[in-house]
């Protein structure tokens, strides 16, 4: 039985020539999209290096970014094309990962390179220092200069609350900044690269030495580059013996463990979880076992890890060494976030010592460079961006002590964590515990920055007061300033007022007024400022870093900041926002973003009254 229309098409394939079925062929086996050029191929070759014998390895995507960006100041379409082929991924995954960092800027076609680009930090401590005005005089002062082609563009935190208000000149530091400097920064003609570790300072840094003090002020606390340790002068006075004794003594690894239990030392990034109880659970994980470290503290008011690793690198690697040894790990992955150029310099070249002359085996150690994400000091999206990807928190179970990096049980640590190893174990678990006040034990590193006299870093006993912190480390208040309010925790950690100065600023204590100690970061308010001003700042800023994954803390960051606008807040819509964010939200972000809320709501209503 014969269809109708069924001859006509035996008709056309049966007078098609075996060239034009070549040539159909040949069409439909070709590549779709955008093809790379010949030329950007061998630019981003030249660049990230011929590949390994398997191929380039995928979770080097960031890194590969890296290299780029710095060569030619932003990622051109094409070149990303050319990555895209070259590590034999797709051209949207490439483009996802680059457009989610803020630090990556992706070109189009044509379109010239941004230039040279000044950030100005526009974080709290460093809008009450004035930055708001920096930021919009400079433009116009820049152009009087011969300078108008420099772009100036606001910046979420970047570290130096201390030194508010703070101004990256590509990656050049400008610490307590002014236009003139800024400029003078612009205009000086020298590599605004971070600075190389040559030429700086070398001193013996002993952080045991400040806490035995009433008043521990860290050294060269307003420069860019202090004076540091460096592993011949830290070798010289004993370091890494511990680590070395620690091979092949199986039997020491109960005692060291006991030891980190027995000191109360918890995670001092800010979740607060007890150190040698992490250990124990990671270490009874199969093999092989990876260690990921975070130095991404992005949490505004945050400076303490940048303040250790600067001065004294050395003692946080054997941290690393004696950690891994205990636990059994095979690989560390330490993952320093991108606005921390000279940090990174010196890491790298203080870690190249180490490796070339070890005191001991030593595991695969890895620096990875951050892109400008707060998101990623969740651990999780810490990990997603290690593996090369969006920084984007996963869901729980599994955790990652069980499935992490790679997919491998790993031991994840804040930087502070494990720089206060090596002293728990040589000194004795009571020399940490026995530092405390008003019945808490152990040591605290206070960022301490807004309005007071001496602002930075404070190794001060767990469970002081702000008041006390005020009084006895930071030099009072600024002339003509009184304590009207305080941020216990950072960004996230609440808002109290002064007549709560008494509290004792640790684990566990805050949490009953609304507020957490997070990563200790204390910043200080004055009559001069409104608290419903600093509880919007900070609410920006989650908007501005939310990773945009859920939709309670995407669009109710928001929301709140819109809300937090008006001179007088709709409360009901507020807290109904609150309420959906802490619920819903995948991470710590959007489930304490509504922290700020509630603390102005409860303690400073008179702010937001009719």
């Amino acid at each position: 039985m014969k269809y109708p229309g069924t001859e006509e098409k035996i008709r056309e394939v049966a007078v098609a020539t075996p060239e034009q079925l070549r040539e159909r062929i040949r069409r439909k086996s070709k590549l779709k999209g955008r093809q790379p050029e010949e030329a950007s191929l061998d630019e981003v070759g030249g660049l990230i290096g011929p590949p390994p014998g398997d191929g380039y390895p995928r979770d080097l995507l960031i890194e590969y970014l890296h290299k780029i960006n710095d060569a030619h100041g932003c990622l051109h379409d094409h070149h990303l094309v050319a990555l895209a082929k070259l590590m034999n991924i797709p051209m949207a995954e490439v483009f996802e990962v680059a457009s989610f960092y803020h630090h990556f800027e992706v070109v189009r076609g044509d379109d010239q390179a941004p230039g040279l680009t000044v950030r100005v930090c526009e974080s709290l401590s460093c809008e009450m220092a004035g930055a708001k005005d920096l930021l919009a005089r400079l433009p116009e002062l820049l152009g009087q200069a011969g300078r108008g082609d420099v772009r100036v563009i606001p910046a979420p935190c970047i570290g130096r609350c201390e030194q508010a208000p703070a101004v990256a000149v590509h990656q050049r530091a400008v610490p307590l900044a002014t236009a003139d400097k800024v400029i003078a920064t612009v205009l000086s003609g020298e590599s605004l690269q971070a600075h190389s570790p040559g030429g700086r300072s070398v001193a013996r840094f002993e952080p045991s030495e400040l806490a035995q003090q009433s008043v521990s002020p860290l050294p060269d606390a307003l420069k860019v580059r202090p004076a540091y340790t460096d592993y011949a002068t830290y070798r010289a006075h004993g370091g890494y013996q511990l680590a070395a004794a620690l091979v092949g003594n199986d039997k020491e690894a109960e005692t060291v463990i006991r030891s980190m239990e027995n000191s109360g030392l918890r995670g001092l990034g800010g979740a607060g979880f007890p150190t040698g109880r992490k250990w124990r659970i990671v270490r009874d994980q199969p093999a092989p076992k990876l260690m990921a470290v975070n130095i991404d503290e992005g949490e505004p008011g945050t400076f303490k890890d940048r303040a250790y690793l600067e001065r004294d690198p050395h003692r946080f690697l054997e941290g690393v060494l004696i950690a891994a040894r205990i636990v059994g790990i095979d690989a560390c992955y330490l993952y320093l976030r991108d606005e921390y150029h000279d940090c990174r310099e010196l890491l790298t070249a203080e870690l190249a010592k180490l490796q070339a002359d070890p005191p001991c085996p030593l595991p695969h150690i890895e620096l990875r460079r951050g892109a400008g994400a707060y998101i990623c000091g969740e651990e999780s999206a810490m990990i997603e961006s290690i593996e090369g990807k969006r920084g984007e928190p996963r869901m729980r179970p599994p955790y990652i002590a069980q499935v992490g990096l790679f997919g491998r049980p790993t031991l994840e640590h804040n930087f502070e964590t494990l720089y206060w190893v090596r002293d728990i174990v040589q000194k004795g678990p009571q020399w940490f515990s026995s530092f405390g006040r008003h019945g808490r034990k152990g040591l605290r590193s206070f960022s301490v920055s807004g309005r007071v006299k001496s602002p930075g870093v404070k190794l001060a006993p767990a469970g002081i007061t702000v008041q006390e912190l005020i009084d006895e480390y930071c030099g009072g208040m600024l002339d003509g300033h009184a304590l009207y309010a305080y941020l216990p925790g950072g960004a996230s950690g609440g808002i109290l007022p002064a007549r709560m100065n008494d509290i004792p600023l640790d684990f566990d204590t805050l949490q009953p007024h609304g507020c957490f100690i997070g990563s200790a970061a204390v910043m200080v308010l004055s009559q001069h400022d409104r608290a419903r001003d600093a509880a919007l700042n900070v609410m920006r800023f989650f908007e501005h870093e939310s990773c945009g994954q859920c939709t309670p803390c995407r669009v109710g960051t928001a929301k709140a900041a819109a809300l937090m606008e008006a001179p007088a807040w709709d409360n009901a819509t507020l807290e109904d926002l609150a309420q959906v964010m802490g619920d819903a939200s995948i991470c710590g972000l959007g489930q304490a973003a509504p922290n700020p809320i509630r603390c102005i709501q409860k303690y400073f209503p008179q702010e937001i009254a009719a």
